[in-house]
């Protein structure tokens, strides 16, 4: 029934209405909000809405979706969606009681925002470093749906979802998800180039769960303790920035972050001087080791991630591919590790790159973060 009563809401909300002269009521742009870091999403204000506009992250002269939001206290009959948002319109009620969350780093992005009872469901628990929420999905409280691939349709329509919180990718749908009427909040932060900017898609996810002075907040204090710490490392001269490689070859290629990507981005800010800063590109370029141990063999400093139960040592790099042992950081023991499948390295990644930065920091100038405990990467053991 609330099902039924919310979709006949959304239909009077499209429709809208004409006035007494039967022109129909125009809405204009009361405020646009200011993004710092990000570039895939803007936020406008209007007097009964406000709107946040998905840029296509494979095509950024598109908009993917409008999400039109509409508080659930104030809407009424004579709502209109504003012209310019019309386009791809999706209308959500908000604040959002009952979200269902495809990924474990949208439901860290929740907790931390204080609204982890707001959370109906989730997919892929496995994957959830949060005890709380593993507590929760143990108890029944949040509902295990199964595979993000293809989730528990049924559950979904029976717990009264009011929105799906899933990360897009190129080429790619939602399969029967998209079939129920239950608007699908395509969260493309993991495709921002920045780490900011992917911390600050949590104002956009504060506006959905109705908090967004804490949103905001925890946005602007991320900002600053990232720019403190990156502030530390202005003054290094290039000669004294260590050179670094990062991750390892799958099947006969090696992905290697392009100068513009995230991930260079992290490394440069820590102080580190990124071997193939040269290659252009947010994304990563397919290298074959042969390509990368040319220019990466005397690197000071090797780091990767993993997600296995068992801590990989040298002795496991080695045997997984033996031509590893002729890096200058395999010889010289400076590889740095970071277990995904224990710490909360992914869940952090987005809401707290300032964390992260502070790890690489301390790797390559422990000087200047005397004291500091590592949370992330670890030395590899022998």
């Amino acid at each position: 029934m609330k099902r039924l009563l919310s979709a006949a809401v959304m239909v009077l909300l499209l429709a809208g209405c004409r006035n007494g002269g039967g022109a129909v009521q125009q809405t204009s742009v009361l405020k646009v909000d200011s993004v710092y870091y990000a570039h895939g999403f803007t936020i406008k204000y209007y007097d009964d809405c406000k709107v946040v506009s998905i840029r296509d992250p494979w095509d950024t002269l598109k908009v993917r979706k409008n999400y039109v939001l509409v508080d659930k206290e104030k809407r009424s009959r004579k709502f209109e969606v504003p012209a310019e948002a019309r386009n791809n319109a999706v209308i959500i009620p908000v604040p959002v009681e009952r979200a269902v969350i495809y990924t474990s780093v949208h439901a860290a992005m929740t907790e931390q925002l204080g609204c982890i009872d707001r959370i109906c469901g989730v997919c892929e628990p496995e994957y959830i470093i949060s005890e709380e929420i593993l507590t929760r999905v143990a108890d029944g409280r949040i509902a295990d749906l199964g595979m993000s691939t293809a989730p528990n349709i049924e559950k979904i329509i029976d717990m009264d979802t009011e929105v799906i919180i899933a990360s897009p990718f190129e080429n790619s749908g939602y399969g029967n998800a998209e079939k129920i009427g239950v608007p699908i909040v395509e969260a493309a932060d993991y495709m921002e180039g920045h780490p900011l900017g992917r911390t600050e898609w949590v104002r956009f996810y504060g506006l959905l769960f109705g908090c967004r002075d804490r949103a905001d907040s925890l946005f602007f204090v991320t900002c600053s303790k990232y720019d403190s710490l990156k502030a530390l490392v202005t003054d290094i001269p290039e000669e004294e920035r260590p050179t670094v490689i990062m991750e390892r070859k799958y099947g006969a290629l090696w992905g290697v972050p392009g100068a513009s990507s995230y991930v260079a981005i992290f490394h440069a800010d820590a102080g580190a001087n990124y071997i193939f800063k040269d290659l252009s590109g947010t994304g990563s370029v397919q290298l074959s080791f042969e390509q990368v141990f040319e220019r990466a063999a005397d690197a000071d400093f090797w780091l990767l991630k993993y997600g296995t139960k068992k801590p990989l040592t040298y002795a496991d790099l080695r045997s997984e591919y033996k031509p590893y042992s002729n890096f200058a950081a395999f010889k010289n023991h400076k590889i740095y590790t970071c277990n995904t499948l224990v710490t909360s390295y992914y869940d952090d990644i987005t809401i707290h790159p300032d964390q992260i930065l502070a790890d690489l920091m301390y790797i390559y100038h422990p000087d200047l973060l005397k004291g500091h405990q590592p949370k992330y990467y670890f030395p590899m053991e022998q």
